[in-house]
């Protein structure tokens, strides 16, 4: 199985640390396409996937 850096990306904790910061912003438009992100998101558990999807606001 792929290991991804998702869970680790430093643009993403940016995104977390603040969500409307340019980073944080750039980060959020890149995962709508980004397949490394496509990939993370379908190797995740159910209850995990569900988690990150409601912290993200995705669908």
């Amino acid at each position: 199985m792929k290991k991804h850096n998702c869970e680790t990306c430093k643009h993403r904790a940016k995104y977390d640390k603040n969500p409307n910061s340019l980073s944080g912003k750039l980060w959020r438009w890149h995962i709508n396409f980004c397949p490394g992100w496509k990939g993370y998101m379908a190797s995740l558990e159910s209850e995990k996937k569900d988690e990150v999807l409601k912290k993200y606001h995705l669908n």
